[in-house]
């Protein structure tokens, strides 16, 4: 099964079903952009508008891109603001943004469905502006070597869905290849257990 057609299917129960992960995501996000100043935000693998919601309390303009229709059918549903467009999109190509246009970027729970890491840190810089921040959390790699992955329940059992595991200093390594300056790092753990692997790892970096 594609990727895409796993979120198509995991659509109708992401926003209500048991995700430590998701939520300790939308924990994330708040925390470290909370303080931050942005007007115009791009979002990549925006899904059901989990973070746009909160964003929008800062945010002038959003643009969410997602590759699942069934996640931004979901999203539309539920955030109705004609300050957010959402978006189709397959980031694995170029993206149909206007370039040193935006001063936010995230990636929330998107990486690691992508293998090259390379593209989406160039099409980053051309998009952002100048000092612009490109803010991202994801599923912590000490958890995939573990067997982590993103998953959900099915009647038939739980459906893992392919991810690509990328290493700590990829992520450092390639931001700086591409023009990025390391602003913050920062590992995630549940709330119970704070002695065990990190669930998340979430980077600031600035263009």
């Amino acid at each position: 099964m594609s990727i895409e057609k796993a979120y198509n299917i995991w659509a109708s129960q992401y926003d209500s079903n048991l995700n430590l992960t998701r939520d300790l995501d939308k924990k994330c996000t708040i925390e470290t952009l909370k303080n931050l100043d942005f007007k115009n935000v791009l979002e990549l693998g925006c899904g059901t508008g989990k973070n746009t919601e909160w964003l929008l309390n800062k945010a002038e303009r959003i643009i969410g891109l997602d590759f699942s229709q069934e996640m931004l059918h979901k999203a539309k549903a539920k955030i109705f603001d004609k300050r957010v467009i959402f978006k189709k999109a397959d980031l694995t190509k170029d993206w149909e943004i206007e370039n040193n246009f935006v001063d936010l970027i995230t990636a929330s729970l998107t990486l690691e469905h992508i293998k090259n890491l390379g593209h989406i840190f160039s099409q980053a810089n051309l998009k952002l502006k100048k000092n612009g921040l490109f803010f991202i959390s994801e599923l912590h790699p000490f958890k995939q070597y573990y067997g982590s992955k993103a998953s959900y329940e099915m009647e038939n059992g739980i459906k893992e869905l392919e991810v690509y595991i990328h290493d700590i200093s990829e992520y450092i390594d390639t931001a700086k290849n591409n023009g990025f300056q390391l602003i913050e790092l920062k590992e995630w753990f549940d709330e119970s257990s704070e002695n065990e692997i990190p669930r998340l790892i979430s980077f600031v970096f600035k263009k």
